[in-house]
């Protein structure tokens, strides 16, 4: 059973800086693609950043400039750089991926907490 585990979630204030991490079980690069979503509390859990098989990525409007996702296959690791965090960027971190099998995986997800 492939297994995707995040960590680098904490308590930062608003307008620092904080860095996920997700690694797989396997291998990174058997994930076609890959990508971060995050859901606070009494919400429904959103988008927030897609980083495609070639390195390519999109993010939810809400992070344009501030986010960052990328990949290192030969680190096996997919990283989230979060820059100038608001309050409102509190939520549970999650990382998921879809696998070259054509199969959905998440990981368990990582705290998040931006003080004012």
């Amino acid at each position: 059973q492939v297994q995707l585990v995040e960590s680098g979630g904490g308590l930062v204030q608003a307008g620092g800086s904080l860095r996920l991490s997700c690694v797989p079980s396997g291998s990174l690069s058997t994930f076609v693609n890959l990508g971060w979503y995050r859901q606070a509390p009494g919400k429904e859990r959103e988008f927030v950043a897609f980083i495609s098989s070639s390195g390519t990525a999109n993010y939810a409007e809400a992070v344009v400039g501030r986010f960052f996702a990328s990949r290192d296959n030969s680190k096996n690791i997919l990283l989230l750089q979060m820059n100038d965090v608001k309050v409102e960027d509190t939520a549970v971190y999650y990382c998921n991926g879809f696998s070259d099998t054509g199969k959905w995986y998440w990981g368990q997800g990582t705290q998040v907490t931006v003080s004012s």
